[in-house]
């Protein structure tokens, strides 16, 4: 299962938001708008900006999280939504030799489908150590000639080998990142993907994401989610058809693991 962590954030994001939104329309200096910020206005002043969909006061918080323990095709999930930060493992300077991966979880319910899948990572783990160890001797080979101490050409060699090995690796193959997204960024984020039309690796990473930062910001995410918790779904034909279900998960989010 994914692990997500929240790193860092906007110190008191929620009245930061509120400061923000009242020097729009007010002729006093900003530390007497921050005094007279006191916790409940700031909610009530949060609670209003989300009801009224005014959403660019909100682009001042900013949250940061580790995403360990997902898969590349979640990675290629993950960063089409571009108003954001991302810090990602490289394969291309660590070693993918004895790689993690991600089960999908119909596969792993059936015992047939898993032992097709656990058998093509084996096969995917020992050519990608085959094809890293020919072309690491091929490349050490070459800096040698050309006067690289052993050592030096040894390391290099590693790096420039793992380099085009990592061609053969599976979706599956676990990853690891660090990410940024302000709290309009993540509000379409999690409108997008804590859908449960949504793929089930990232609306999973998706959902913890959002118990995390309504831990310390929940006037500002009380709305988030997917579609369905502020209206009709707007998937039509294609929507899961559980909008009260949905509706009330959300509700209870911080309840639940």
């Amino acid at each position: 299962m994914a692990k997500v962590t929240l790193l860092a954030y906007t110190p008191d994001p929620e009245k930061t938001v509120a400061a923000a939104a009242k020097l729009c329309y007010s002729p006093v200096d900003v530390d007497h708008i921050m005094d007279g910020l006191t916790e409940e206005k700031t909610a009530d002043f949060v609670d209003m900006l989300a009801r009224l969909g005014h959403e660019s006061p909100i682009e001042h918080a900013s949250f940061t999280f580790a995403i360990e323990g997902v898969s590349r095709s979640f990675l290629a999930q993950m960063t089409r939504h571009r108003i954001a930060s991302y810090s990602v493992q490289s394969q291309r300077y660590v070693s993918e030799q004895n790689f993690e991966y991600v089960i999908p979880p119909e596969i792993e319910a059936i015992p047939q489908a898993k032992a097709e899948f656990l058998a093509s990572m084996e096969e995917s783990r020992r050519r990608y150590e085959n094809l890293a160890e020919i072309l690491q001797k091929k490349h050490e080979t070459e800096l040698l000639k050309q006067g690289k101490e052993p050592k030096a050409a040894a390391r290099a060699a590693q790096k420039q080998a793992i380099e085009d090995a990592r061609f053969v690796l599976p979706n599956a193959c676990g990853t690891k990142m660090i990410c940024t997204m302000n709290a309009r960024s993540l509000s379409n984020f999690f409108s997008l993907r804590c859908c449960n039309r949504a793929q089930w690796e990232i609306r999973g990473v998706a959902t913890r994401m959002l118990r995390l930062v309504r831990g310390v910001a929940p006037h500002l995410f009380a709305r988030c989610g997917p579609p369905c918790l502020r209206g009709a779904c707007p998937e039509g034909k294609m929507s899961c058809g559980r909008a009260e279900q949905v509706r009330a998960y959300f509700e209870h989010l911080e309840e639940t693991k």
